[in-house]
């Protein structure tokens, strides 16, 4: 965690309680005062609401009793079962929690010393790439002497109710917290970066080995501190809050506490005519009612397990409103899961290591199509490039890349009624391995990426890219929508990833000393065939080098052949219009590399713009001798220089 804290409201705990302490008071937030405002901005709760202090509502409050737990929670009255379920989720990982509970031993109340007691406590939320504290005192909504939203199964246990609130003053409201996404406060809560899966779309209840596939992956992710979340979809609000013949309730997000690939002994896979079982482990927020179908608390399949079997598989039951389930009753019941991965950015770590970057960036209005920054996703072919560019490079030959983008959250903005997720993806482009400026026009790119479209907080994609330069273009699916974002990508080798700002080369003194490029030249050496044979093998190990001007570029080296493909990408700013594209084919050797042959191109805006093969000559000019081989190239040429 960074050491840099953001202070909300840029209010401080420690002086806020020193001074309440020096003048023997408590703190009363002027900053989320205990009143309506707080409580709604527009369905007023059925009766009149009464702030009371822990010290009000029991005898001994504490922050925790016997430690924190993820059965500690109740849904209260407000629509948060997602601010439940992440709250589980959070307390099954005490290096967590303590994260969002910062010196939570120091906060604790203390009956030995009560006048250290000032009724502050503190709470951290990563907010939009920064770990943000937020203050808050503990005058709580009660009715009847009870806490109306979230709060413990123990009556004198506060720390649900106190990060809750902290949660609210965030988003402007209670009221404000009422149906959200699991996922988002897990985010919220640790920095993690979500995914969220559709069990239907991705048919994981139909298609076996993709149910595996899914099994290993949050296995793993369980396994390596992350949070997981699940939900059934509602079709309609009337839905909502309705129970399934199954015992799960529709619309309701559940906590997943474990997952266990289980290797039986000879006795029980004889019992259930299977060597291991897939299982999963959940939570209801509600702390009952719960699954009924196979593995549920009094079904046939415990009556095989004794409880020592029981003990020895792990497959226990902590308390009420916790089910096993076989992952495949799980995959055909749940229509939604909500992952949330700690990626690992630690040197000092038996697992895998990403490399993070992370920029914060902003879709902007501007009438001058070369300023404007918003112009919707891929289908607005006149002004999809009009968005932010950022540009990385794949070093490795293969490299897995995680991307998370992030919106600004929209709670605040519910009062006004705009408090939903803007519909927001991304584009990723291969692009050429030498490009340094805003691309204008596609031509020779590829599309090698297209995150789904989906107005929730955060769109995340996981993808195998092949060694090159890629330009990630991060879109609203409208244009013309403003919101900041923040993107985050993870490699395995730095990507050096960096904004794209400027369109062409910049004017400098030296310019007018060394001269200015008149000419911007677009080439994409598809592949070369009918190479001469180089080997005793009769194989060659040809790579590509473009030249022009003093700028060169190469491709990577292809294997035992003399027939390659290469899909190499270059562009070239060019100050003579008369310097042509110089395209060579070399042998790669341990000692030294041979030349096979070369091709010049005048490369002139008028040059054909339609895939061409061309025949490779020997060194010199455009009428040397012909070589074995040939290449197939597109060439785009234009004297203005924001065209390509």
């Amino acid at each position: 965690m960074s050491s840099s804290v953001q202070h909300f409201r840029g209010q401080k705990y420690h002086e806020l309680k020193s001074q309440c302490t020096q003048q023997g008071r408590l703190f009363e937030d002027p900053e989320f005062p205990a009143s309506d405002e707080s409580l709604f901005y527009q369905s007023a709760p059925p009766r009149k609401v009464e702030w009371k202090r822990p010290k009000d509502l029991c005898e001994d409050p504490h922050l925790f009793v016997n430690g924190i737990s993820s059965h500690d929670l109740h849904q209260g009255t407000l629509g948060n079962c997602w601010f439940v379920a992440a709250c589980s989720c959070l307390a099954l990982r005490k290096t967590l929690w303590q994260q969002v509970i910062p010196d939570f031993n120091e906060q604790e109340w203390d009956p030995k010393n009560p006048e250290k007691y000032a009724g502050i406590f503190r709470f951290r939320f990563w907010c939009f790439g920064e770990w943000t504290e937020v203050v808050v005192d503990d005058l709580l909504p009660t009715m009847d002497g009870k806490l109306i939203y979230c709060h413990s199964n123990v009556k004198n246990e506060f720390w649900s109710a106190l990060l809750e609130k902290a949660y609210a003053k965030l988003a402007g409201s209670y009221e404000a917290l009422d149906g959200g996404s699991a996922a988002d406060a897990i985010v919220d809560f640790t920095g993690a970066v979500a995914e969220s899966i559709d069990l239907v779309q991705g048919k994981y209840g139909e298609i076996i080995s993709e149910q595996m596939k899914l099994f290993e992956d949050l296995l793993k992710v369980h396994r390596r501190g992350g949070l997981i979340s699940c939900y059934i979809a509602a079709s309609s609000s009337n839905t909502n809050e309705v129970e399934t013949e199954m015992g799960l309730v529709i619309g309701h997000a559940y906590s997943v506490t474990a997952v266990q690939k289980l290797r039986l002994g000879e006795r029980l896979t004889f019992s259930f005519k299977a060597e291991k079982l897939f299982m999963i482990r959940l939570r209801n927020p509600w702390g009952k009612r719960e699954w009924n179908g196979a593995w549920s608390d009094n079904s046939e399949e415990w009556k095989k397990v004794s409880s020592s079997e029981r003990k020895s598989l792990g497959l226990i039951l902590e308390n009420d409103g916790e089910f096993w389930m076989t992952f495949e009753d799980w995959c055909k019941n749940f229509t939604d899961v909500d992952v949330c991965r700690i990626v690992n950015t630690s040197y000092f770590s038996i697992h895998k290591t990403w490399e993070k970057k992370m920029m914060h960036g902003a879709w902007s209005k501007n009438s001058e199509p070369l300023l404007n920054r918003s112009g919707g996703c891929f289908d607005n072919r006149e002004t999809f490039l009009q968005n932010p560019q950022y540009i990385f490079d794949v070093k490795k030959a293969e490299d897995k890349v995680l991307v998370s983008l992030q919106q600004e959250d929209r709670r605040k903005y519910k009062k006004e009624g705009k408090g939903d997720s803007i519909p927001i993806g991304f584009e990723i482009l291969k692009v050429e391995d030498n490009r340094s400026y805003r691309l204008h026009k596609l031509t020779v790119q590829e599309r090698a990426a297209t995150s789904p479209y989906i107005n929730t907080r955060t769109v995340f994609l996981r993808r195998i890219l092949k060694q090159g330069r890629y330009v990630l273009i991060p879109t609203t699916y409208h244009p013309g929508i403003v919101t900041k974002f923040i993107l985050r990508l993870f490699t395995d080798v730095p990507s050096k990833l960096r904004e794209l700002k400027a369109d062409k080369p910049k004017m400098t003194c030296w310019s007018l000393l060394c001269g200015y490029p008149r000419r911007v030249t677009q080439i994409k050496i598809h592949s070369a065939e009918g190479l001469q044979k180089q080997d005793r093998s009769g194989g060659a190990d040809p790579y590509v080098l473009i030249k022009c001007e003093n700028q060169s570029t190469r491709s990577p080296v292809q294997h035992d052949t003399t027939s390659a493909i290469f899909d190499t990408q270059a562009i070239f700013y060019k100050k003579n219009i008369d310097s042509p594209v110089i395209v060579q084919v070399w042998n790669s050797n341990i000692l030294c590399d041979q030349f096979l042959g070369q091709a010049v191109l005048a490369a002139s805006p008028s040059d054909p713009r339609e895939q061409q093969t061309l025949q490779l000559r020997g060194r010199g000019s455009r009428e040397a001798a012909e070589v074995p081989g040939h290449i197939t190239v597109k060439v785009f040429s234009s004297d203005d220089l924001v065209e390509l």
